[in-house]
């Protein structure tokens, strides 16, 4: 016997949870992704990641706007779904998607709830130090990421971590995941946890103002600012050139000794004095230019000893 459900997700983390979906022998009614998107310099419609394998894999594609339409909610309801799995889907279900499987929505989250219930865990765990992290299957409410857990796997965030990496990792740990939890369900062996009320924090979405590094601030938490933020959208400075201020984006960096005004250059290999400490740039990236290790990026824009950054 097999369990009858939907899949809801839309970027590369929710493809690895579908891809493990479709390996695990439970029927896939349907798939819902948010609708194609203008990308790239011609601002060509590109189907979402999830929308391209579920289209590999055979299964009916569905890309609502919108789920709060009283006939959307009929079309799912008809599909007769013992559970609906919800991965970074991007849209809010209302009340009659919740309750329409026999089951209700499992969601895989992307942190240690309560810590960074919303929209960026990985982003806002990397800029607070985290040394660990994790992806939980959730039983959803109508609260924001407020349900009981029903099972998790833990991750470390390595010093290096970025967004890039650790995103990759989490992805990994909650495809692999996903079938347990599925199985334990079939059985009737899943036991809830309910969230503890205290230790809540928010992943708010990340502002563009918040992308944008300033050397006043300890030299630790622009090199976590930078990872979190690697490789999109990237934090960014301005850099003096020969032709005139330049904007480029920090891909890479980390934190030294060194002290100076905020800003300043420190040394020929761009080390910049911060508000406490000073941080290296090792990896680098011009608008429209490839990403460069530090050396590299030299060797095509000088930037000297003593020179500041605004």
């Amino acid at each position: 016997m097999s369990l009858r459900t939907a899949f809801m997700g839309t970027p590369d983390f929710a493809a690895a949870a579908l891809s493990a979906l479709a390996q695990g022998g439970h029927e896939i009614a349907c798939v819902y992704t948010r609708p194609p998107r203008p990308a790239g310099r011609g601002k060509r419609l590109r189907q979402s990641p999830v929308h391209e394998l579920a289209q590999q894999l055979g299964l009916p594609v569905r890309t609502p706007h919108s789920l709060r339409d009283a006939a959307e909610q009929d079309a799912f309801a008809a599909l007769d779904l013992d559970v609906a799995i919800v991965a970074a889907y991007g849209l809010i279900l209302p009340g009659p998607v919740l309750e329409a499987p026999r089951h209700g929505c499992i969601n895989l989250h992307a942190s240690l709830l309560p810590r960074w219930r919303g929209a960026a865990p990985i982003q806002r765990a990397i800029m607070a130090g985290d040394r660990v992290t994790g992806v939980q299957a959730m039983q959803m409410e109508e609260g924001l990421d407020t349900g009981p857990v029903l099972a998790e796997r833990r991750v470390p965030i390595a010093d290096d971590d970025t967004f890039a990496s650790l995103h990759g990792k989490l992805a990994e740990a909650g495809a692999a995941l996903l079938p347990d939890v599925l199985d334990a369900l079939e059985a009737g062996t899943l036991v809830p946890r309910p969230q503890d009320s205290e230790g809540v924090t928010y992943a708010h979405k990340i502002d563009k103002t918040e992308t944008r590094l300033d050397w006043h601030r300890p030299a630790l938490h622009l090199e976590r600012q930078v990872r979190a933020l690697s490789p999109h959208p990237g934090a960014w400075c301005i850099m003096p050139s020969a032709r005139g201020p330049v904007r480029v984006k920090v891909l890479m960096a980390r934190a030294e000794q060194g002290s100076g005004a905020p800003g300043t250059v420190l040394d020929d290999a761009l080390l910049i004095a911060c508000g406490d400490g000073a941080l290296r740039l090792t990896r680098l990236q011009k608008a429209g230019g490839k990403a460069q290790d530090a050396d590299s990026f030299l060797r095509g824009m000088p930037v000297a000893q003593g020179a500041v950054l605004s």
